[in-house]
């Protein structure tokens, strides 16, 4: 049997302030090498790059990163403005259309964050681009030094801050084998309202969407706002996550 192939999406970089890149975090690589025992494969978050046709006849998952940008208002019916950027619009346009097709066509989809949003997106979500300030809810950002500075310790900054509470006999409860877990917490922008075909199967402590399905998926179609991608070689959660994918991506594979 083949080894199964999952396509991990690419964000717009400038490398050294002046040289274009495309960018994918090496822990997605490994969560998806280690865990799902699948070939990571980088393609480009632009659609003049990309077709989404060619590349799901390679794959057989995606996963939709996070990433520093937000995704475009315009894209959900909001004024653009200063609070919502940065943008990576290229990586708008080939994701919201490739969720669409992955969703569609049965192929295993797995949104982080960011990959979280543009779910949310594609089937009629807005976003809030600075969920703290919403009336209850908590800092979701990264934890920082008093003077402004990102805290030096990637276990701080990666560590569980919250409990996520789980829809009883939902997806997301049957994979973690709980109706509440803890998870980290590093966004700022976040879903406000959810779209018709979004369920929600996982709430913050505050209120905040953490955790997603599509409605009438024929295949693994779910998202999550924390960043799964982090420890799941060693964390129970972030690891049945991908374990989770990972079965409906050899499922996909063995089909090919």
């Amino acid at each position: 049997m083949k080894r199964p192939v999952v396509g991990i999406i690419g964000s717009m970089h400038l490398a050294e302030n002046r040289f274009p890149a495309q960018r994918v975090g090496e822990r997605n690589l490994r969560a998806v090498h280690d865990v799902v025992g699948a070939l990571p494969l980088i393609f480009a978050g632009s659609p003049e790059m990309t077709d989404v046709d060619a590349l799901l006849d390679v794959v057989d998952g995606v996963v939709l990163t996070g990433a520093r940008a937000n995704v475009h208002p315009t894209r959900f019916g909001v004024d653009p403005h200063k609070s919502y950027e940065p943008y990576d619009e290229p990586r708008d346009a080939l994701a919201l259309d490739l969720i669409k097709t992955c969703v569609a066509r049965g192929v295993p989809l797995l949104g982080i964050c960011r990959g979280f949003q543009e779910m949310g997106v594609a089937f009629g979500s807005t976003l809030h681009p600075e969920i703290r300030e919403l009336p209850g809810r908590i800092n979701h950002r990264m934890p920082r030094l008093p003077n402004g500075d990102i805290h030096p310790d990637q276990a701080v900054i990666f560590g569980d801050r919250h409990n996520v509470h789980l829809t009883a006999g939902g997806v997301f409860a049957k994979i973690f084998g709980s109706d509440c877990i803890r998870v980290n917490s590093l966004h700022g922008q976040g879903i406000l309202e959810p779209g018709q075909r979004i369920v929600v199967e996982g709430l913050a402590d505050d209120g905040t969407i953490e955790a997603i399905r599509i409605a009438d998926a024929p295949g693994f179609a779910l998202g999550v706002q924390w960043h799964a991608e982090y420890d799941p070689q060693t964390n129970p959660i972030n690891r049945a996550l991908f374990e989770a994918f990972g079965a409906a991506v050899k499922d996909q594979s063995g089909r090919a």
